[in-house]
């Protein structure tokens, strides 16, 4: 695999005669790909019927003619405003019924059945212009599912697609209420059409009910990119891409992802870590302007799952974003970073976000690779180092990693269905364990929970997975490495109420929860030997082996030969432990890092990569501030 770094680009937004020097300029940078046309339906379709694409078709052929390789988007995600003239239903509602209007983007519900053959349309006569283009040589998928809370809709379309949903569900509305268990505050119906989406109740809804909305609108998004991938793919045999998000779990990513050929997502390390990350304000403070050591990490081990091997950054953050409660600008030598970082994890693609900053709409505070003048905006020169120290390195092979966690999206809706309490939130949990295995040294593949192959994993983790069923149990008791599961794992069926076999229900486990808390923030538990448990602690009882205790005696990990269980939420130093506890009992050697650096091996390379703000000794070796250092069967290459 030979990277390429790319842009995206918004010939709409500029004069024609500027397109050729753009394009030009992109390639003299070291850029190979450019998206556009994702948010562009009002000027290809200025009203309904009366198509105007030869401006897309002269940008396409300049900008191809230059050298670079298309990647069109469908303009899904931005409905232009006679949309709702002919459809005024097709908007989402929030959960206290209001509309999400227009005027800006995503204001579209995934059910509205008029809005998706409306895509349909549209996708259809950009596919049969463009399919074969010799320069469109991938498709975007509409943008961003789920961002700015668009996944859940409450509207009159959503409720009606939603009883129909139930309908092919349980074909009987007794069947319903037995799974849900409505005989619980005489919430019993006698037609699916009584059945209201969750919202709006007096108190806590049935959480059968809210997790069933929540699968609900997670194949409502499944479905609506489904219509688009089947009009493409009459049309052409380009790879078919969408960009997912940040810490967005409101929809199953896997499941969407089985219908396309690549995973995106878009990274803004900086603006992530100011409002999607609980950290301390002195961690927040020393990463300000880098970006959490770890969050894109693991958003990148996660799209390459989603993936199935095959992923990119859509978006790569290049300067001070628009849209964070802060938005500092990134230390010199962090766009490189981060870019180098997405190929260590096997990003096919590292395009920036965006081109020329926008002198006008909601972004234009977000910086790109130029202002919109022409001068060169700082992030360029870092996205010509890249390009340069990609063109010096081989063919890049990725390696299935010896460790592995499971990540599970309905784990997530069904813990903000009913969390239990404040500090509980599945996210938080995951990627905690993934940080432990990071400053570790260990480099991580996540899994989605349909796997069952765990052949060449030597550890696997599994925190807070809500529903554990027996194939997957039994997969993960037949195989040869150690599986640490829980918290709060096993603790529901599908139908969100507690096994018949008790939590955590795994045959020939001698575990069993006997009681659950959940801890204020000024609470913890202390273990012995050093750590405590936070945010959840279990009470726990069985006959296997105890590998940790909390202080008064309590079990905090129960153990068999190949599997054991978490009885809490652990803080940094219980999961340094753990992992290192875990790793040696399987052979794997952990290396503890220093505060700020990390490593990820991609077969014969290894890439250090510094994201404090002052030299880190380790190891014999000195890393500048934001430095990457690559390696190559032990000998450090020069990237200058």
């Amino acid at each position: 695999m030979k990277p390429e770094l790319g842009v995206c680009y918004y010939p709409e937004h500029w004069p024609e005669a500027r397109w050729a020097e753009d394009a030009r300029l992109m390639i003299e940078t070291g850029l190979r790909w450019v998206r556009i046309g994702e948010f562009a339906w009002s000027r290809m379709e200025p009203v309904p019927g009366e198509l105007q694409l030869d401006w897309l078709d002269r940008s396409i052929e300049t900008l191809g003619a230059a050298g670079l390789k298309v990647v069109l988007g469908t303009p899904t995600a931005t409905p232009p405003r006679w949309m709702l003239d002919r459809h005024p239903d097709m908007l989402a509602a929030d959960a206290d019924d209001r509309p999400r209007k227009f005027g800006s983007r995503r204001h579209y519900c995934f059910s509205h059945q008029g809005y998706r053959e409306e895509c349909a349309r549209i996708v259809d006569i950009l596919g049969a212009r463009y399919g074969a283009s010799p320069h469109v040589t991938a498709w975007q998928v509409d943008n961003e599912y789920g961002c700015h809370d668009t996944t859940v809709s409450y509207s009159d379309a959503a409720a009606t697609a939603f009883r129909l949903w139930l309908a092919d569900r349980y074909g009987s509305v007794e069947k319903l209420n037995e799974a849900w268990g409505n005989v619980f505050w005489s919430m019993e119906y006698q037609s699916f059409d009584q059945i209201d989406p969750p919202n709006l109740t007096v108190t806590e809804a049935n959480p059968a009910h809210v997790l069933a909305f929540r699968r609900f609108s997670s194949d409502q998004v499944v479905a609506f990119n489904r219509v688009q991938t089947d009009v493409l793919g009459r049309h052409t045999e380009a790879p078919l891409i969408h960009n997912y998000m940040g810490r967005v779990l409101d929809f199953d990513h896997f499941e969407v992802g089985a219908d396309l050929d690549i995973a995106s997502w878009d990274s803004y390390p900086i603006g992530f870590l100011s409002d999607r990350l609980e950290a301390e304000d002195a961690h927040k403070q020393a990463f300000l302007q880098q970006g959490d050591p770890d969050m894109q990490a693991f958003h990148h081990d996660l799209y390459r799952a989603v993936g199935r091997g095959r992923w990119w950054v859509m978006e790569q953050q290049p300067g001070p974003v628009n849209w964070a409660p802060h938005n500092p600008a990134p230390l010199p030598g962090m766009v490189r970073l981060w870019s180098l970082e997405a190929v260590a994890h096997g990003a096919e693609v590292v395009s920036y976000f965006r081109w020329r900053q926008a002198p006008f709409g909601q972004e234009q505070m977000h910086a790109g690779l130029l202002q919109p003048d022409g001068r060169f905006a700082p992030g360029l020169a870092e996205a010509q180092e890249v390009a340069a120290v990609l063109e010096q390195l081989p063919d890049l092979a990725t390696a299935r990693a010896q460790v592995a966690i499971l990540f599970d999206y309905p784990s997530d809706w069904a813990w903000a269905t009913q969390p239990q309490g404040a500090g509980f939130d599945y996210f938080r949990l995951v990627f905690s364990a993934y940080r432990a295995l990071r400053r570790a040294g260990l480099s991580v593949d996540i899994l989605p929970s349909s796997c069952r192959d765990f052949e060449g994993y030597s550890l696997i983790l599994a925190p807070g997975l809500a529903e554990l069923d027996n194939s997957l149990a039994q997969a993960l008791k037949d195989t040869s490495g150690l599986t640490v599961i829980g918290p709060r794992s096993g603790a529901i069926t599908s139908e969100f109420s507690i096994p018949d076999a008790g939590r955590p229900g795994i045959e020939e486990f001698d575990c069993h929860v006997d009681l659950m808390e959940s801890l204020p923030p000024a609470v913890a538990r202390p273990v012995v030997g050093g750590g405590t448990v936070r945010h959840w602690y279990e009470r726990v009882s069985g006959s296997a082996e105890v590998p940790f205790r909390f202080e008064d005696g309590a079990p905090m990990a129960l153990a068999k030969p190949g599997l054991w269980y978490l009885a809490g939420f652990p803080d940094d130093a219980l999961w340094d432990r753990i992992v290192a506890e875990a790793a040696e009992q399987m052979g794997l050697t952990v290396t503890r890092l220093p505060e700020g650096l990390r490593r990820r091996s991609l077969g014969d390379h290894s890439f250090v990569f510094n994201y404090a703000n002052s030299t880190v000794e380790w190891e014999g070796h000195s890393y500048a501030p934001c430095e990457v250092a690559i390696w190559h069967k032990g000998q450090r290459l020069n990237l200058s």
